[in-house]
């Protein structure tokens, strides 16, 4: 059985916070995959240089995927994102669209999680 889009965001992801950013890439990432993260320049290669980067700082990495919507041919992941196992971490929620079961396009927009917060609900 073929995986849907949102078994291959979330594996992706996975992949990528595992520190193996070329298997996430070949497995996943389509030909005309650009991406919109504006600390990089849009090429499929900025974004997985620096993934690679962060991966080597942070070998640790945790990605915890609270929430995985796919519709259509998008795909919306919420995850917790610690960088070190110590960290308090952000939210994040990437989003990505699928054309010929690959992603070609990619966004991700994260907000740390404060401290303290007068929310009692929580950021999850």
């Amino acid at each position: 059985m073929m995986s849907s889009n949102k078994e291959k965001a979330v594996s992706f992801l996975q992949l990528v916070a595992s520190g193996d950013v070329r298997e996430a890439y070949r497995s996943y990432i389509g030909p005309e995959f650009l991406h919109h993260n504006p600390f990089f320049r849009g090429d499929a290669d900025s974004l997985m240089l620096a993934m690679e980067e962060n991966a080597a700082k942070n070998p640790h990495k945790i990605l915890e995927v609270k929430c995985a919507i796919e519709e259509g041919n998008i795909v919306a992941v919420h995850s917790h994102v610690k960088q070190r196992q110590e960290d308090i971490g952000g939210a994040v929620v990437h989003i990505f669209r699928f054309n010929n079961d690959l992603i070609v396009e990619f966004w991700d927009v994260g907000q740390p999680i404060p401290e303290k917060s007068p929310n009692e609900n929580g950021m999850f």
